[in-house]
């Protein structure tokens, strides 16, 4: 009996072992890649680019848009592809650290391309 206790106890380790390089592979991928969908990408005013606040983005929802894409009404910025306007003093506005225009939006379900966040740049740019 202790023979095959030995015998099963060997059989794990190459396993356990396998594992524990899975897992570790899979750390250092994770921890080494460049940037994330909820990253912003590098500009030349932040080379290293900046990540969204988790409130605004579930890895997928933000990304930088043209300026022709976000005008500026009276009653606040105007989202050209929907048509929705948030007002200039809406919570979901921020300042943008980039000097580049960021929407972040629900990408399906009933709010699809609702606005969750608004990234602008500040009036100076």
């Amino acid at each position: 009996m202790s023979a095959a206790k030995s015998r099963s106890a060997q059989a794990v380790r190459p396993a356990g072992r396998l594992l524990f390089s899975l897992f570790a592979t899979g750390a250092i991928a994770v921890l080494t890649a460049p940037a994330f969908a909820h990253d912003a990408k590098p500009t030349a005013v932040l080379p290293q680019g900046w990540s969204y606040p988790f409130a605004c983005c579930a890895n997928y929802d933000c990304k930088e848009v043209p300026q022709s894409s976000i005008s500026e009404r009276p009653e606040g910025y105007v989202i050209q592809g929907t048509g929705e306007v948030v007002a200039y003093a809406d919570k979901r506005v921020k300042n943008s650290p980039d000097g580049e225009f960021h929407w972040c939006a629900h990408q399906a379900g009933l709010d699809a391309g609702k606005t969750i966040c608004l990234f602008v740049p500040p009036p100076s740019y």
